[in-house]
């Protein structure tokens, strides 16, 4: 009777051994799962940046011109892609408004640059308080300037299925139309950066 309660105690202790064997990986995984969890985390992250396909649907019109930015057109970048999302607007309208701002003011926020301003033009845009924009206060703000800009943008009938150039120079009216399709790419470069910051 000893020998058999010493052999149902070593099968169950056998049992044991092998469930923990086979539970051993298992735990072992969960123990170290920390750096295999943060790695489909960062996955995820990337995987939400917004695809190409939404930021330039039809591709990049023309040669593209790149510049380095500084820490406040980055934050100038910033601002309008959270005025573009407080508007409810996709990502394709930051691209737009991005790349404008590029053209315009190389996404430096300018006051009067007096002899050498375009009439009243600034902020991001460019935008003239005697053409009905704002005030000079107003416009010189990133978020109203951007908000403005977005304004116009949903007045254009088809803006999304419009070419950059095209939907840009629509609000803005500007003496050089093509000029806003070079700077497409990296104004997606950016919004595909910072849309989930």
């Amino acid at each position: 009777m000893n020998t058999m309660l010493r052999k149902s105690v070593l099968g169950v202790a056998g049992l044991a051994f092998a469930g923990g064997l086979a539970a051993g990986p298992l735990h072992a995984t969960a123990a170290h799962a920390a750096p295999a969890q943060v790695q489909p985390v960062a996955v995820a992250v990337q995987a939400d940046k917004p695809d190409s396909g939404k930021l330039i649907p039809h591709g990049v019109q023309g040669a593209q011109s790149r510049i380095d930015l500084d820490d406040e057109q980055v934050a100038n970048a910033e601002a309008i892609i959270a005025a573009t999302k407080k508007a409810g607007l996709p990502e394709r309208a930051a691209v737009i408004s991005i790349a404008t701002s590029l053209q315009e003011s190389k996404l430096e926020n300018l006051g009067h640059l007096g002899d050498r301003n375009d009439h009243d033009s600034l902020g991001l845009f460019q935008q003239r308080p005697s053409s009905g924009w704002g005030t000079p206060e107003q416009i010189t703000d990133p978020q109203y300037s951007t908000t403005a800009f977005l304004k116009g943008l949903k007045q254009v009938d088809g803006w999304q299925d419009m070419p950059l150039t095209d939907a840009a120079q629509t609000v803005q009216v500007s003496a050089y139309p093509d000029a806003y399709a070079q700077w497409e790419q990296q104004a997606a470069d950016l919004v595909a950066q910072h849309w989930n910051n």
